[in-house]
């Protein structure tokens, strides 16, 4: 049980969300410890194959509560660094689940929020989301966000917006490679459900693998390493039951096995803030 968030579950997906409206879902301690506990559980469910992050009311995410900034602000380089291990913890628990995760984005997505989206492995926002890197207008940096968003749209893009601030818009976001889709405001759902849809027909261990597999392989040379690692890759999965079972389905015609157990969507049904 959350205080800071709701997750819902609709057949084999769940959302998170986060559900401080009245702050605009900004985050401080409090929804970093829930986020982070919500991605571990959700992570050791085998029921679950997609995890949606979203924020109630008109805004995904404000970032940093105006609170848990001031705070910062009077304690110590102790305190901060303490504060900023937590924010980096949950963000890593995030990126690294070993499932599919999509962020639902409306309205503000600044500094953190951003954050959390470039955390998720993929995007959607409705055209009046708006993304910023806005710390150094408080005399900070975007640091422990930083490796999220670089891996999102790289350093060139970065030197830009870590330095001016600006606002991004939803169409300059998806431009910039850190949202994949951009929808209509009353779309939103219907966007993410697009993005669901080819995910769920995938192949579970697949999938993880291929998110380990990306993770190994980025900004290596093409060398003899890198080719063996590749291949090693590719023959362990092949031998994989679920490997074996997808190309035999291909050739007999027949759903594979995942598809065959997959759970039917039906009515929702959440787990309540206490």
């Amino acid at each position: 049980m959350f205080k800071t968030l709701v997750i819902e579950h609709l057949g084999q997906v769940a959302t998170i969300w986060m559900d401080r409206p009245e702050v605009f879902n900004a985050f401080n301690e409090q929804l970093i410890d829930d986020l982070n506990a919500a991605c571990l559980q959700l992570d050791a469910d085998p029921s679950v194959r997609v995890v949606v992050l979203a924020g109630r009311g008109k805004h995904f995410s404000a970032g940093a509560d105006l609170n848990w900034m001031r705070r910062a602000a009077e304690g110590s380089e102790a305190d901060n660094l303490a504060d900023a291990r937590r924010f980096a913890g949950m963000l890593r628990q995030l990126a690294g689940m070993s499932k599919p995760t999509i962020a639902r984005i409306q309205g503000a997505a600044l500094g953190g929020g951003t954050g959390l989206a470039a955390a998720c492995d993929m995007a959607v926002a409705s055209v009046d989301a708006m993304f910023s890197t806005s710390e150094v207008k408080f005399g900070i940096i975007p640091a422990v966000i930083s490796p999220y968003v670089l891996r999102a749209i790289g350093p060139r893009h970065a030197l830009r917006y870590f330095q001016s601030a600006e606002r991004i818009s939803a169409e300059r976001a998806m431009a910039i490679g850190l949202i994949n889709e951009v929808t209509a405001v009353d779309a939103l759902d219907a966007g993410v459900a697009a993005l669901v849809e080819p995910l769920l027909a995938g192949a579970p261990s697949a999938q993880k693998a291929s998110k380990e597999l990306i993770e190994a392989i980025k900004g290596r040379p093409i060398d003899e390493q890198t080719l063996e690692d590749t291949a090693r890759r590719i023959a362990r999965q092949r031998a994989t039951a679920e490997g074996r079972d997808g190309v035999a389905a291909f050739l007999d015609k027949r759903p594979p096995a995942w598809l065959q157990t997959a759970q039917p969507l039906g009515e929702s049904n959440s787990v309540a803030k206490t």
